[in-house]
């Protein structure tokens, strides 16, 4: 959420990131707006003071015998008495008017960030790997043997509709398997604090990380208006929501291993099959919390240690900078992770990591303390999968493939494995 002050003094600049999101100039009339909301709280202003005055010239009227002077006084008292009460409500219909439209625009992207409507302009950053070769066509996962026995679409269609599965036996286990790997990774390698986070939030949490008011429709809402998280953005960001913290302890790290939920509004007829697009999956967050100068190395250093969940497993990657048309409602620059999915012949995005300055911040007034103990500043705020478990189960069924249907093992899930190097055959190979 922006900063009307800086809109002021920075109307080209803003406008110009406007543009290069694809929307239309809004300083003119956000300013417009603003001094509309200036003007009227300088009539407050003005009109509070003469009641102060008025109402002492009353007295010194009454004290002097003048009851004629008084009651023109007293009336004008009044008059004004009731001008203030209307106009609370109008300031504050002028406050959340600017409020409202202040809410719904997105952050500027970053000088670096390449331009571009959609996809398409998103550019190569760098890339991991080779390609996996196969001596017979690969097949995607849910064609693969041993997924075919333990993804189960027809009784989740049963049990909550499209976009569900159940899974089961090894390849539950596998996907329980690289969460866990990926939380021990972070936390004990990357120096992630692991939370356990509500699954369940209020609307003051999803309006904190930009969810509300824009994007209702891609949300999951209970009865008692409490929603689902979409992401585990939500609620670690959250933590800071109303806080100081003192520069010394940032940056702050937390990850969690959550379920997430999304109702794919805007995706229908996409990824019908398999479990790639799905209202409800398994993800392992990463949140960044800097102060304002280090935010950027710390968006380098997430994503590298989201990359190295793939570099483990021995997958192939590629690291996409997505342009200014591609990237999200909160981000200044965002890098997307995509692994090469074999039986799809195509890469598919599996994490995206976004350093969001201080944009979130102004909206859960978030703050910390500067080194001289009395400058307060907005925290900057990042995010980043560490990675998505479906996707990566995908991944890791597809690149992990042999012939006759059955799955190997990356060498480093086979402790969370139980020390099994093979699943769909009854005996190893």
């Amino acid at each position: 959420m922006f900063d009307i002050r800086w809109i002021r003094e920075n109307p080209e600049a803003f406008d110009k990131g406007l543009a290069r999101r694809g929307l239309q100039p809004l300083s003119q009339g956000l300013i417009a707006l603003d001094e509309k909301r200036r003007a009227h709280t300088g009539k407050v202003q003005e009109a509070q003071q003469r009641r102060n005055a008025a109402s002492k010239e009353i007295g010194q009227a009454m004290g002097q015998g003048d009851t004629e002077k008084a009651e023109k006084l007293k009336a004008e008292v009044a008059g004004l008495k009731t001008f203030l009460g209307e106009a609370e409500d109008i300031e504050r219909r002028i406050n959340e008017e600017l409020k409202s439209a202040l809410e719904v625009i997105p952050n500027l992207p970053l000088d670096d960030v390449p331009d571009g409507g959609d996809e398409s302009g998103n550019t190569l950053y760098r890339e991991h790997g080779e390609k996996p070769e196969f001596a017979f066509t690969p097949k995607e996962h849910f064609e693969i043997g041993v997924a075919e026995s333990g993804m189960d679409f027809d009784n989740a269609a049963k049990l909550s509709g499209a976009r569900f599965v159940v899974l089961k036996g090894e390849i539950a286990k596998l996907e329980r398997a690289l969460g866990q790997f990926m939380l021990d990774l972070h936390t004990e390698e990357h120096g992630y604090t692991e939370v356990a986070p509500p699954l369940l939030v209020n609307d003051a949490t999803m309006y904190g990380t930009g969810q509300l008011p824009k994007f209702a429709e891609d949300l999951f809402r209970t009865t008692d208006e409490r929603w689902l998280i979409p992401t585990a953005e939500v609620p670690l960001t959250n933590l800071v929501r109303d806080e100081i913290v003192e520069k010394k302890d940032l940056p702050m790290r937390m990850t969690a291993l959550t379920f997430c939920f999304r109702s794919e509004a805007g995706s229908a007829g996409r990824d019908t099959r398999g479990m790639l697009r799905q209202h409800q999956f398994n993800k392992v967050e990463l949140v960044s919390i800097t102060d304002k100068e280090t935010s950027l190395d710390e968006l380098e250093r997430m994503l590298s240690c989201a990359e190295k969940t793939l570099q483990l497993l021995g997958l192939h990657y590629r690291v996409m900078t997505l342009c200014t048309g591609d990237m999200g409602f909160g981000a200044r620059k965002t890098y997307d992770i995509e692994v090469w999915l074999p039986g799809q012949d195509s890469y598919r995005e599996i994490s995206s990591c976004s350093v969001c300055g201080d944009f979130q911040a102004r909206r859960m007034n978030a703050r910390y303390r500067e080194e001289d103990g009395k400058t307060l500043s907005h925290v900057h705020t990042l995010n980043g999968s560490g990675v998505a478990v479906g996707r990566m189960l995908i991944a890791v069924l597809e690149n992990y493939q042999q012939e006759d249907g059955s799955v190997r093992i990356p060498e480093i899930l086979q402790p969370y494995m139980g020390g099994r190097r093979v699943i769909g055959k009854t005996k190893e190979a």
